[in-house]
C-alpha cells in the first residue's frame, strides 16, 4: 500500500492509508476532530468573534511573546511533514526556525525563517519555485517532504524586543515510513564582511550518509563592479584539498549566465523558476539604501549532490579589478544549505547573535 508521502500527478490517483493531519492556531496539537473547538473568550480574536461564538474564526494566530521561544508542533510519528505556510510579523531575521527529529537534543533545522523561506533580506519578493513559494501579501510556504519515526518538534525564537503575531498552517500525515528514507536538515550561516582571499563555507562538518538538495544565498555588495565569478565546490567524502564537483562561476550556479543582465536593458533581471532563481534585488536609492543586495536559490531536486560519509560546501567571493584580474570580495554573504541525512548529524556552529545576523 502506498504510504502517501510526496504525492504528485504521477501518484495522486493511488489510495494510501495515512492519515492526514494538521497543526493551527485553531488544532494546537493536531488530533482527530481537535479542530476549531476554543472558547470565544480563550481566542486570540475573541473580540472580532464575539457574535459568532464557538467554531467560528476565534483563534487564528498566536503571540510569541518578546525574547522567548514557542513549541508551535510537537507530533508523535511516524509521519511526515508536507507543507508549512506561515505569516509571521516584524523582523523575519530575528525569528529563528528549528525543527527536532525523534527527540534529539540538537535541532537538525536552525534557521532564520525569513532565509528558510528563500526570503533573507527581511524584505518580501515573490518565489515561484517547486519547495518553496513565497506568495503576496507575505505568504511564506514550503514543500520540503520531512519524514521522521519517532517525533516532530517545531520551534520558533523570537529575538525582537517585541512580541510576534504569527498564522501558520503545518500540514502533515501519520503513517509508515521507509527504511531508506532520510531525515531533513536546514543550517543557516552568515559573514560580514567575507575575509579578504577566504572561501566562504556554506556547509561543513556533515557526517552520516545523504544528499544535498538546495542552496538559499543572500549576497551583498561591498564592492562595486560585478561580484559573481566565484566558482561552488563540493567536497564528498574523502575529499580533501580538491573537490569532486566544481562550478564555473556564480551566476552559472544559480541557473543564470552574463551578469543576471537583461539583454533589453542591460541591468540585473529577476527571475524564479521551480528549481533555480534570482527573485530579489534590492537596488540603492541614491540615499541610506546604498548597497546592491541580490537573494539567490538553487534546488537540486533533479540532481541532488550525494555523499556516503561526509559533505563540505564552499563558494569563493570574486570580482573584477584592474588588469583584467579578479578580486577577492568582502562582501555580506547568508547561506542556507539544505540536505537530508541519517542521524545522528554532525555538530552545528553557533547561530550568531541578534546584532550579529542584523541586517543593515
Amino acid at each position: 500500500m502506498y504510504n502517501g508521502i510526496g504525492s504528485s500527478l504521477s501518484d495522486i490517483f493511488r489510495l494510501s492509508d495515512a492519515q492526514s493531519r494538521s497543526i493551527s492556531p485553531e488544532n494546537l496539537t493536531g488530533e482527530k476532530a481537535g479542530g476549531a473547538t476554543l472558547e470565544v473568550e480563550d481566542g486570540t480574536a475573541a473580540h472580532a468573534a464575539r457574535d459568532l461564538g464557538k467554531g467560528w474564526k476565534v483563534n487564528p494566530f498566536m503571540r510569541i511573546p518578546e525574547e522567548s521561544t514557542m513549541v508551535i508542533a510537537d507530533i508523535e510519528g511516524p509521519g511526515c511533514i508536507q507543507s508549512i505556510w506561515m505569516t509571521p510579523s516584524r523582523s523575519w531575521r530575528n525569528l529563528i526556525l528549528r525543527i527536532y527529529w525523534d527527540g534529539e537534543k540538537e535541532p537538525s533545522v536552525e534557521c532564520p525563517i525569513g532565509d528558510f523561506f528563500a526570503c533573507g533580506w527581511d524584505q518580501y519578493a515573490q518565489v515561484n519555485s517547486i519547495p518553496i513559494c513565497v506568495n503576496p501579501g507575505s505568504a511564506l510556504n514550503s514543500y520540503w517532504q520531512m519524514p521522521f519515526r519517532k517525533r516532530c518538534k517545531i520551534t520558533i525564537e523570537n529575538r525582537n524586543s517585541k512580541y510576534n503575531v504569527i498564522y501558520y498552517q503545518i500540514n502533515y500525515c501519520l503513517t509508515d515510513i521507509p527504511d531508506d528514507a532520510a531525515y531533513f536538515h536546514a543550517q543557516f550561516r552568515r559573514v560580514n564582511p567575507q575575509p579578504y582571499k577566504e572561501v566562504f563555507t556554506i556547509l561543513d562538518g556533515v557526517k552520516g550518509k545523504g544528499h544535498y538538495v538546495g542552496t538559499y544565498m543572500c549576497w551583498g555588495c561591498n564592492n562595486t563592479g560585478w561580484w559573481g565569478e566565484g566558482e561552488i565546490k563540493f567536497y564528498i567524502d574523502e575529499d580533501e584539498e580538491y573537490p569532486t564537483i566544481c562550478g564555473t562561476g556564480l551566476e552559472d550556479y544559480f541557473g543564470g549566465s552574463y551578469n543576471f543582465e537583461s539583454p533589453k536593458t542591460g541591468t540585473y533581471e529577476e527571475y524564479s523558476t521551480p528549481y533555480m532563481g534570482m527573485p530579489q534585488v534590492i537596488r540603492p536609492d541614491n540615499a541610506y539604501k546604498s548597497q546592491l543586495r541580490f537573494g539567490l536559490y538553487r534546488w537540486h531536486l533533479p540532481d541532488p549532490i550525494r555523499f556516503e560519509k561526509e559533505l563540505k560546501v564552499t563558494i569563493q567571493a570574486l570580482g573584477w579589478r584592474s588588469e583584467g584580474r579578479y578580486l577577492p570580495l568582502q562582501d555580506d554573504i547568508s547561506s542556507v544549505a539544505i540536505w537530508y541525512q541519517t542521524l545522528p548529524h554532525g555538530e552545528f556552529p553557533e547561530l550568531p547573535d541578534k546584532d550579529y545576523l542584523e541586517i543593515i
